[in-house]
């Protein structure tokens, strides 16, 4: 039902509410009559921030570690009160009538406002009967809505984990398109496959021919791929005016059995060099990107 020891995280969520909260609207928000009916608990839901207010919430790396541990990549940091109360409460949900409470969420998700959102999608990792929400999902990825499309895209290893190839697909070309930060996609070098490396490189002649910049952590995921009908591109890259894209295309050769690929690496020492030594990686070419920017 939870792909994790779920009473770990709530005696952590639990510790940390309380100690946040007056005495007060810790008592009101486990008020047991918030469980007994939908509508209650959706009201419940709904007055949180009213009772707690929105200030940002006090953790400290150990707490950070725990729960990673307890749920592997999750994490509640930059969490506000409001957010953090709204999680303890799904948490609190019974799970035995598994279409109850699948209704129950789903019908938060389609009433939710913007924040709410923001809650539900970031919450996706701790629910239970994780497969049943890769829809949902998917569904999120489409968002128009910045900060839902963020909570979604980044710093989230639900998709990764339930996705299907095609959806996880549409999720790494949707970052691209919106400008999101590549690095932040967990599960980003585990699950590249073929048919996004052709989609990537599709987009890369896109942007060439409208004489757009091409982002150069679109390579990431190109580079176990490189074979004779992309290799064309994958030289356009390196013969790019962006500083960047030429590193980025580089690196993605040093992830490539292709023999034309290995030779145009070598025949870059410097690049070569420092992906050899480990200096130049996906992370340490993204914070580079980040300080241009």
């Amino acid at each position: 039902m939870y792909s994790y020891p779920v009473e770990e995280l709530k005696s952590v969520v639990s510790e940390l509410v309380s100690s946040q909260l007056s005495p007060e609207t810790w008592s009101w928000l486990q008020a047991p009559e918030a469980l007994l009916s939908v509508s209650a608990f959706n009201r419940h839901f709904v007055l949180i921030p009213r009772k707690t207010g929105k200030a940002a919430i006090n953790i400290s790396r150990a707490q950070l570690h725990t729960i990673q541990k307890i749920r592997s990549k999750f994490s509640v940091e930059g969490y506000s009160i409001d957010r953090l109360c709204r999680l303890w409460l799904l948490l609190q949900l019974g799970i035995q009538d598994e279409d109850q409470y699948f209704g129950t969420i789903d019908n938060l998700f389609r009433a939710a406002e913007v924040n709410e959102l923001v809650l539900l999608y970031g919450s996706l990792p701790v629910l239970a009967y994780p497969e049943k929400w890769a829809l949902r999902c998917a569904e999120g990825i489409r968002s128009n809505i910045g900060l839902v499309l963020e909570t979604v895209i980044c710093d989230n290893p639900y998709p990764s984990e339930q996705l299907s190839e095609t959806a996880w697909n549409q999720l790494v070309l949707k970052a691209l398109f919106t400008e999101k930060d590549i690095n932040r996609i967990i599960g980003i070098d585990e699950r590249a496959n073929r048919a996004l490396a052709d989609s990537l490189i599709d987009f890369a002649r896109e942007r060439r021919s409208a004489q757009r910049e091409v982002p150069p952590q679109l390579w990431r995921c190109v580079g176990p791929f490189i074979d004779s009908d992309n290799f064309s591109d994958l030289q356009k890259a390196v013969d790019s005016a962006n500083p960047q894209e030429q590193k980025a295309a580089l690196l993605a050769c040093s992830f490539s059995h292709y023999p034309p690929a290995k030779a145009l690496l070598d025949q870059h020492a410097t690049v070569s060099k420092a992906v050899l030594s480990g200096k130049l990686r996906w992370n340490v070419l993204a914070r580079e990107e980040e300080s241009i920017v």
